[in-house]
């Protein structure tokens, strides 16, 4: 059972789900939508129990009662105005003709470092809270294209700098774990993952450059993908560094992260590291959810990441009761596996800070002539970003010229 202001138990997905929910109704709690699944929700729209519309508003109860009020998760920076707007005319095409796609009327909370045209993307800057980009970053034009709801930009670690926690100058204060609100989300997809959790839409997309999906996933008990880097695009994403820089999706199993990979994945010509996804994204990575997959997998586990004299011990006891159920499930667990590089991988990962003023300045040139700056240094002169971001602005700006990875 999850906190009780913020979750339900996950036995069932909606109350009083024998009577029909029409677009009009509102007679339902706000606590009323339960960890739904996207097959949860599809069937019941097939059986005639569930509209676009009405699951749409039972979020944007949940969102009103719950994250600026009662328990204040604060994961929230925009709410869609045309979200009931879009779901009416999702019930409306399938009244006429079913399904639009494979995410036909599902409500997705988008990190607010995802360019959308309707929308501003604020990268959790107060500087760029004004900014719209002439159009939607790739994976949430795929997902539209599928009949997704962008239904809210969420909170995220400013610039998706800190895989800490999730604040931003765009709302006061911190966004707040469901479990727990005492405890960090994790950053930068932080205010992704608690909308998720707390049940403020069905799904979600993040962005990872060090551990910024797999880290709020962990946190609050969801399934993340930090997918292999191109097989998804970046295009429209602010950057923190593109060498590193990964979009993907936050949601409650694995079933439905894989429903958005499908929709996600493959090559796009704005994004040339996409190239390769050509001829490697699968037909049905649903085809893959198999519960004996672990039999005969070999699997490493790397204990220089996780050393025992410096790992929380119930942290390293839930480590080390993972590898024993990949054990049990089948998989060959070879423990140790030594990585002779790692300290350097990960000084060139610290090194790799520097594409920051480089990219995003591309980024602001790709906003055409209607962005509000034209370069990090122009943001960084307004002051209207987080504390705790000058000193690395200011050592990212006197960086001259291209990177060199």
């Amino acid at each position: 059972m999850r906190t009780a202001h913020v979750l339900c138990s996950s036995a069932v997905y909606f109350l009083a789900l024998a009577t029909p929910l029409l677009a009009t109704e509102r007679s339902f709690r706000v606590d009323g939508v339960q960890e739904a699944s996207i097959a949860d929700i599809h069937r019941a729209m097939e059986a005639g129990q569930l509209t676009a519309a009405a699951l749409v508003q039972l979020y944007l109860d949940r969102i009103e009662a719950y994250d600026k009020n009662g328990p204040y998760i604060n994961a929230i920076i925009t709410i869609n105005p045309r979200a009931l707007e879009r779901a009416a005319e999702l019930d409306r095409q399938f009244a006429e003709s079913g399904f639009v796609g494979p995410l036909h009327g599902i409500p997705f909370i988008v990190k607010d470092n995802y360019d959308t045209h309707d929308l501003p993307t604020t990268n959790g800057t107060l500087a760029m809270k004004d900014s719209y980009p002439p159009d939607d970053a790739y994976q949430v034009r795929k997902i539209r294209e599928a009949g997704a709801i962008v239904l809210a930009k969420s909170n995220l670690a400013e610039f998706a700098m800190s895989g800490a926690f999730t604040v931003s100058s765009v709302l006061p204060g911190y966004t707040r774990n469901p479990y727990d609100p005492l405890r960090v989300t994790a950053g930068s997809s932080g205010g992704t993952a608690a909308a998720i959790a707390a049940n403020f839409g069905t799904v979600g997309l993040g962005t990872d450059t060090g551990s910024s999906i797999r880290g709020p996933a962990s946190h609050q008990s969801l399934v993340g993908f930090r997918t292999t880097m191109g097989l998804t695009s970046r295009d429209g994403i602010v950057p923190l560094s593109l060498s590193r820089d990964v979009g993907g999706p936050l949601a409650r199993s694995v079933k439905d992260a894989v429903a958005v990979l499908q929709v996600i994945a493959g090559y796009d010509p704005a994004d040339p590291v996409t190239k390769a996804a050509e001829s490697n994204v699968a037909e049905s990575y649903a085809a893959f959810l198999d519960e004996g997959g672990l039999d005969g997998a070999k699997i490493g586990a790397v204990r220089q990441m996780f050393p025992e004299d410096d790992t929380d011990p119930e942290v390293l006891a839930a480590m080390n009761q993972a590898l024993e159920d990949m054990r049990n499930a089948g998989a060959t667990i070879i423990d140790p596996v030594r990585i002779p590089a790692l300290e350097e991988i990960q000084e060139s990962f610290k090194r790799n800070a520097g594409r920051l003023k480089f990219d995003y300045n591309n980024y602001l040139a790709s906003l055409g002539p209607d962005a509000p700056y034209k370069s990090l240094a122009e943001i960084i002169e307004t002051d209207d970003y987080h504390p705790f971001l000058e000193s690395r602005l200011a050592r990212a700006s006197e960086i001259e010229g291209p990177p060199k990875s």
